[in-house]
C-alpha cells in the first residue's frame, strides 16, 4: 500500500519429502496440526514441494469464505520470504498463486510488463461472461522498510498485511465463489504496486497497466491491507461514492458495520486510481490504521483470520448480490 488443514497436501509432501520414510502415524504426530492452521515447519516443506499445497482440501470444502483458509494463504506466501517486483521470491509467489487460481477453474492470463528497466507481472484471472466486475489486490512487497528506524530502513517489508493479506482474500474467493451469471468476475493480482517513492517510481505502475487493458468494466474494488487484528475500514474519499456506499451498506445488513466505519478518513494514492482516472466506479477497501506499515514487523502475527473472513465475506456477498446489478446499470 502508498502514502497520504489440509490432508491431501499432507500425502502429497509425504511422498516427496524427507519425512517420506516416517510411518504414517509418526508423520501425523510429527505435524501436530491444530485448527489454528499449519505449523511454521510444515509451511516450509509445502514451499519445497508445490505451490498447489494449499489447495487440495479446499476444493472439496463448503462454498462459504474461511479466514483459516486465507491465512493459510498469508502463511505460505510469508514462507517464501519478501517478494518486491522483479525479485526469484515473486516469481515464486506469481507460480503460486496462478497455480491456485486454474486448480480452482479459473481462467488466468499473466501479463508481463516492463518499468524502469524491471519486469513486472499483473495476474488476472476470470470467470463468467460479460460486463465485467473487477475485484484487485498487489501481490509485491516493499523492497525497503521506510518506517523502520533509520538503521534498519535497508531491510525488506515481509508484507504479511500489506501484500500478502489482500492476496489471501482473494485466493479465499477464487475458491468458495460460484461462476457468476450474467457478467465477468476478473480477480486481479497486481504488480509493482509498493515500490512507489523509490528510484523514481509511483505507486500503482502494474495497476496502470492493468487499467489500460481492455475489460469492459462496470465497476473496481481493490483490497489492501485488511488483515489487521483491530479491523477498522473507514470510506476512502477517492473511492467512488456510490460503490462505497453499496459495500458499506452490505456490510450494516450481515452486521458488520463495527468493522466497516461508513465515515471517510484518508485520502489514499493505490490501486484503484487508474481505473478511477479512466471513468470507471472504484473503491478501495483499507485499513490503513495499521502500526506496522511499511515496517519489518508487518508479519503474519498481526494478521486475524477473523478480520480476513469479515473482509472476503462482505466481498463475496457483494459479488452475489450487487454484482449483476452494477453490470446492468452502466
Amino acid at each position: 500500500m502508498r502514502c497520504p488443514i489440509i490432508l491431501g497436501h499432507i500425502l502429497s509432501i509425504a511422498g516427496h519429502s524427507s519425512h517420506s520414510q516416517i510411518g504414517w502415524k509418526r508423520w501425523l504426530s510429527k505435524l501436530s496440526l491444530t485448527w489454528k492452521g499449519l505449523p511454521f515447519s510444515l509451511v516450509l516443506a509445502m514451499r519445497r514441494v508445490a505451490p498447489l499445497s494449499l489447495v487440495l482440501l479446499s476444493a472439496c470444502s463448503t462454498h462459504a469464505f474461511s479466514g483459516s483458509k486465507a491465512f493459510n494463504h498469508v502463511r505460505y506466501l510469508h514462507s517464501i520470504g519478501p517478494h518486491p517486483v522483479g525479485s526469484r521470491a515473486q516469481e515464486q509467489a506469481r507460480d503460486y498463486i496462478t497455480q491456485s487460481l486454474q486448480t480452482n477453474g479459473w481462467q488466468v492470463q499473466v501479463n508481463p510488463f516492463s518499468y524502469r528497466g524491471i519486469q513486472g507481472f499483473n495476474i488476472l484471472a476470470s470467470k463468467g461472461n460479460g460486463p465485467g466486475i473487477l475485484l484487485g489486490t498487489h501481490y509485491d512487497t516493499r523492497p525497503v522498510s521506510d518506517r523502520n528506524p533509520p538503521h534498519l530502513q535497508h531491510m525488506p517489508v515481509p508484507g504479511a498485511n500489506d501484500g500478502n493479506s489482500g492476496t489471501a482474500v482473494l485466493l479465499e474467493l477464487a475458491r468458495c465463489l460460484k461462476e457468476p451469471e450474467g457478467f465477468r468476475l476478473w480477480l486481479a493480482f497486481f504488480d509493482a504496486e509498493d515500490r512507489g517513492n523509490i528510484d523514481g517510481w509511483p505507486f500503482s505502475v502494474g495497476a496502470y497497466f492493468a487499467s489500460q487493458l481492455d475489460l469492459d468494466l462496470a465497476a473496481v474494488i481493490v483490497v489492501d491491507m485488511v488483515g489487521d487484528a483491530n479491523l477498522e475500514i473507514y470510506q476512502e474519499a477517492n473511492s467512488d461514492r456510490a460503490l462505497t456506499e453499496s459495500i458499506w451498506r452490505l456490510a450494516q445488513e450481515l452486521g458488520l458495520s463495527k468493522y466497516f466505519i461508513p465515515q471517510v478518513k484518508y485520502s489514499i494514492i493505490d490501486d484503484h486510481l487508474p481505473f478511477a482516472s479512466r471513468g470507471i466506479p472504484s473503491a478501495l477497501l483499507i485499513d490503513f490504521d495499521y502500526p506496522y506499515w511499511h515496517t519489518s514487523d508487518d508479519t503474519p502475527d498481526k494478521v486475524s483470520p477473523k478480520s480476513l473472513e469479515i473482509v472476503g465475506s462482505v466481498l463475496k456477498a457483494w459479488v452475489e448480490k450487487e454484482g449483476k446489478r452494477w453490470t446492468e446499470k452502466r
